[in-house]
């Protein structure tokens, strides 16, 4: 039986040890809570302090960084970047290749389309087609 972990150097030279996750085989960092139910796909990290809710899927290739959250039922789609202390709401979709910037709010039930680019600090709310709704 192979190990259920992987150590990964940093360029400062800090290695990060991952455990991978039990639903997808993705790479959870010591630190990061990932509700048993929720799907981690192989080649998808979750980072330090990070947590991923019940239902959720971060999709293969995907990075969700240090601090965020993903509500349950959100879907972070492959190759899919979620900023340092990030927020997507419950039910919420980001896109194929999209980046949430740093400190970035996606409400509940979001739909936001593949290789779009929500800037630092921005909050952002869809209706049911996707289309943004003035804030």
């Amino acid at each position: 039986m192979g190990k259920n972990y992987v150590d990964i150097e940093r360029d400062n030279g800090e290695t990060l040890r991952y455990r991978k996750h039990a639903n997808g085989r993705g790479l959870i960092a010591h630190g990061a809570k990932v509700h048993a139910s929720a799907l981690v796909e192989a080649g998808a990290y979750v980072e330090p302090g990070a947590r991923i809710a019940a239902g959720a899927k971060v999709m293969r290739g995907a990075w969700v960084e240090s601090d965020a959250m993903v509500g349950h039922d959100a879907v972070i789609e492959a190759h899919a970047h979620v900023g340092r202390a990030a927020l997507v709401g419950s039910r919420a979709r980001i896109g194929v290749r999209t980046h949430v910037g740093d400190r970035a709010r996606v409400a509940v039930g979001a739909l936001i389309g593949d290789d779009e680019s929500i800037d630092d600090d921005e909050a952002v709310a869809t209706d049911r087609r996707g289309l943004r709704l003035a804030a």
